[in-house]
């Protein structure tokens, strides 16, 4: 998800002390907002951060799962890595443990303060990738047509969505730049 700076066109430099210590850094900035947050922001940190762990707990558990039946696939030989069914389950496990990283990143900005809600273009974009995770989990010789354009019709929808979401910012971004000059 882009901050400011990025969607100004500038970059953010990424070190690994920034992400080493991102969640230290929430929980830190959430202690000391908390004397000043009314009930339902208390609420929402809270939940924020119940909802930080169990996701974090999700993607480990997902990463763990992926790289015991990789390495027994290629150490005990059992399966072909090139089969096809086997390709789908290993990329499928790799989408989901992105989704969780993804969706705990949403959740950090939350606690960070860089946001006050949870973004929708960026609820948008992991909608995308469970769908995409299921194009690449599904076995189109089995998979009925209905299905297909089911979720075919969901990917055209949602990009449109997350189109015209990242439209709308750029508009915002536009006009507060232009407020901000004068002009």
């Amino acid at each position: 998800m882009p901050d400011d700076a990025q969607r100004a066109g500038g970059t953010r430099a990424m070190t690994p002390t920034r992400h080493g210590t991102a969640l230290h850094d929430a929980f830190a900035e959430t202690r000391a907002a908390w004397p000043g947050l009314g009930l339902y922001e208390r609420f929402e940190q809270i939940v924020c951060l119940v909802l930080t762990v169990v996701i974090s707990g999700v993607a480990v558990a997902s990463l763990a799962v992926l790289l015991f039946r990789v390495a027994g696939l290629l150490l005990l030989g059992v399966v072909d890595p090139a089969e096809p069914a086997v390709f789908q389950a290993i990329f499928g496990m790799i989408v989901t443990v992105l989704i969780a990283l993804e969706f705990n990143h949403t959740l950090l900005g939350v606690l960070e303060r860089r946001h006050s809600i949870v973004q929708v273009r960026t609820v948008v974009l992991i909608a995308l990738l469970a769908i995409a995770r299921k194009f690449l989990i599904l076995d189109l010789k089995e998979a009925e047509h209905t299905t297909l354009l089911g979720l075919a019709g969901a990917a055209l929808a949602l990009g449109g969505v997350y189109w015209l979401v990242g439209d709308r910012d750029r508009r915002d971004a536009g006009a507060s730049d232009n407020a901000g000059t004068g002009a």
